[in-house]
């Protein structure tokens, strides 16, 4: 089983060098792996299936050709795009995966997630998780007009851009003793996760185990993916292809 796993592309019209870098790396691994998992925020926002952009449209259309070529495709919801519905997902030949998801990856059993809810410190954030994932307000925000929803969007983009520069360091990453909780809770050798931009392996050492945690990488300035084959788990970035000519 040989399974491709990114996170974070934060995909918009406004950076179509992302979404070239996406294709680049579709057109290296198309027909060569059997999943492809996608972890959250592959759009930095998300409005509607009924609101795509050029650049979902675009994406969608090659997301289904990788598909069609063998590899299974999963996307899982992010802080960005939490919105992302059935619809698209069809479009995308993909399926939606909710969090905490559990597969094998490398032969390992592995627990699959976002990364949010692990900065149990950013409390504004943590209340604004929990607004926005209740179901009740997601109907009536979907039923709201475009026009309102793209105010809303660009509101909720700018309050958390001066949220982020008032925030230190540690409350925009992990709480350890929650990365501990989760590793503890879910015994699994594997954890792989995005949302931080911080990529890194890390040992979780619990009371009578250990859990490797992988964090993926963001794709503000390059690629970066987690491949993994038989047993083995390579974490790699790479260059956008614009900045190589």
């Amino acid at each position: 089983m040989r399974t491709l796993l990114i996170s974070d592309l934060h995909l918009e019209d406004q950076r179509p060098d992302i979404t070239r870098a996406f294709f680049h790396l579709l057109d290296r691994f198309e027909g060569k792996l059997d999943q492809l998992f996608i972890l959250g925020d592959f759009f930095e926002i998300w409005l509607g299936d009924d609101a795509l952009t050029a650049t979902a449209t675009e994406v969608a259309k090659r997301l289904h050709q990788f598909s069609q070529a063998g590899a299974a495709v999963y996307i899982m919801h992010g802080n960005r795009d939490f919105l992302i519905g059935d619809q698209y997902a069809e479009a995308c030949g993909a399926q939606l995966i909710h969090e905490p998801y559990f597969t094998d990856i490398a032969g390992h059993p592995a627990l699959l997630m976002h990364g949010d809810t692990l900065c149990t410190d950013d409390v504004l954030y943590m209340d604004f998780r929990k607004m926005v994932r209740n179901p009740e307000w997601q109907a009536a925000f979907l039923s709201k007009p475009l026009a309102d929803r793209i105010a809303f969007g660009k509101q909720a983009r700018s309050q958390s851009q001066a949220d982020a520069k008032d925030k230190s360091y540690e409350i925009l990453d992990v709480n350890p003793e929650e990365v501990e909780r989760v590793c503890s809770h879910y015994q699994v050798p594997l954890f792989i996760h995005g949302h931080t931009h911080r990529p890194a392996r890390h040992q979780v050492e619990l009371e009578n185990s250990r859990c490797e945690r992988v964090v993926l990488g963001d794709w503000h300035t390059k690629g970066w993916y987690l491949l993994a084959e038989e047993n083995r788990l390579d974490l790699r970035s790479f260059d956008f292809p614009d900045q190589l000519t």
